[in-house]
């Protein structure tokens, strides 16, 4: 059987109450060449019974870590491009053909950088010079990840990834917005990280001064 296009790996935690935006927008995308591989970690509700609704990979880990979650994925994907999909995110209207279209025209590169909507901040566009730490907001060659994974950490794992390959990559861009932040939902990692409640002391040095101007970053814009 040939590889799908793309495989769209989404990590779950207790999102029942959420998590069906973001599936119904893969679901609903005309680009269907695509497999869906939902993970379950630690979950207590039923995201889990909602997660195979959508599809018939659904991993049940139990790893508090979103990271750790992407990669159980990532060792199963069979995809030729991967996306990121957090679970409260979603992905706009006919963004996978579009997507689909930008990297078939660029063989040659291993990242498509898009645009995307920033909930209370509005349309953001990346290019050289801006391109934004988070895994979400791209496109992914599957042979440029290799065997590249997540680190451990309890939170950051999306921006030490993508520290580590952004250097490396040759990117492509794509100005139109194509995905939904839902940035600061209450609850959620961002939401965590600006009240405290997290503890720094995991973090490797060479990444600690990051970690922490984004927990001032947040604390002054919200």
């Amino acid at each position: 059987m040939s590889k799908p296009f793309f495989s769209v790996i989404v990590p779950l935690h207790n999102a029942e109450k959420y998590m069906r935006k973001a599936l119904d927008s893969v679901r609903d995308q005309d680009f269907t060449d695509y497999e869906l591989i939902i993970v379950c970690d630690a979950c207590a509700d039923d995201s889990e019974k909602i997660a195979h609704e959508y599809s018939d990979l659904v991993l049940n880990v139990n790893y508090g870590r979103a990271g750790l979650s992407r990669n159980a994925a990532l060792d199963i994907a069979t995809g030729e491009w991967i996306l990121f999909l957090d679970d409260d995110d979603y992905y706009l209207p006919g963004a996978f053909r579009k997507i689909a279209d930008a990297v078939t025209r660029a063989p040659d590169i291993d990242m498509l950088a898009y645009g995307f909507e920033w909930k209370g901040v509005g349309a953001v566009k990346q290019n050289l010079e801006q391109v934004f730490i988070a895994v979400w907001n791209k496109a992914w060659k599957r042979s440029f990840i290799g065997d590249d994974r997540f680190p451990d950490w309890i939170h950051s794992d999306d921006l030490g990834f993508a520290k580590k390959m952004h250097p490396r990559a040759k990117f492509g861009f794509l100005d139109e917005p194509l995905y939904y932040y839902n940035f600061m939902r209450p609850g959620s990692v961002s939401d965590k990280i600006k009240a405290g409640e997290y503890d720094n002391s995991q973090f490797p040095e060479e990444i600690l001064a990051d970690v922490k101007g984004y927990e001032d970053w947040l604390k002054k814009l919200f």
